[in-house]
């Protein structure tokens, strides 16, 4: 056998073969980069009107009722840490400045009347009460409204076996103090009605 020969010229390309079987998947790639802000949408369809009176009302409704009850709560936080009593009535100091007819109001909502010391039982244990609590004065059940200088309590009956007026009261020069005010001694004194300070309510006690 001779040498081996010079290595020859390539040749033509030939025919595509058969395609293979597919390979396995890759790994997944990198996120790329953010696209450019697209165009805005065309505007959409209006909505349906909304029948929200009635939703409104309730919620109305609710806002009151929601109010009315931190009212009550607030009565009961103000008079739960202290209460006086005989066997017919309870005595409540409500620690919320009010004026007169609000005083009077604030009572009657609950079942009450601004406090009314028909004897003198009644006007020291107020005014002990008072004067235990740190405080200096209260609004009591006791106006002239109806009548200048004829003073009455709020039920309408007069003063006539009783009262506890302080030395040179009741005064009222210019006709405007037609309310009155216990003082921690128990005293009474005449005041105007549109100034605010606590108040005693009283409740009659229910029989069993």
């Amino acid at each position: 056998m001779g040498p081996k020969g010079i290595k020859g010229e390539l040749g033509d390309i030939g025919d595509q073969g058969n395609i293979g079987k597919t390979g396995p998947i890759g790994k997944k790639g990198d996120k790329g980069e953010k696209g450019l802000l697209g165009i805005p949408g065309g505007k959409g369809k209006a909505g349906t009107v909304c029948d929200c009176g009635r939703y409104r009302k309730v919620v109305g409704q609710l806002d009151i009722s929601v109010a009315r009850l931190k009212t009550s709560m607030k009565f009961v936080k103000n008079v739960i840490a202290g209460i006086r009593e005989t066997e017919e009535k309870f005595y409540y100091i409500v620690q919320e400045e009010k004026n007169y007819r609000e005083s009077l109001t604030h009572c009657r909502i609950r079942g009450g009347m601004l406090a009314m010391p028909k004897d003198e039982a009644a006007n020291t244990l107020i005014a002990d009460y008072v004067a235990k609590s740190g405080f200096f004065r209260v609004f009591i059940g006791v106006n002239d409204l109806e009548r200048e200088g004829q003073y009455v309590f709020t039920d309408n009956t007069p003063l006539q076996n009783y009262s506890n007026w302080n030395e040179g009261e009741p005064s009222d020069p210019y006709g405007h103090e037609d309310c009155v005010e216990m003082l921690s001694s128990g005293r009474w004194n005449d005041t105007e009605c549109h100034l605010t300070m606590y108040f005693v309510c009283e409740f009659v006690k229910k029989k069993k």
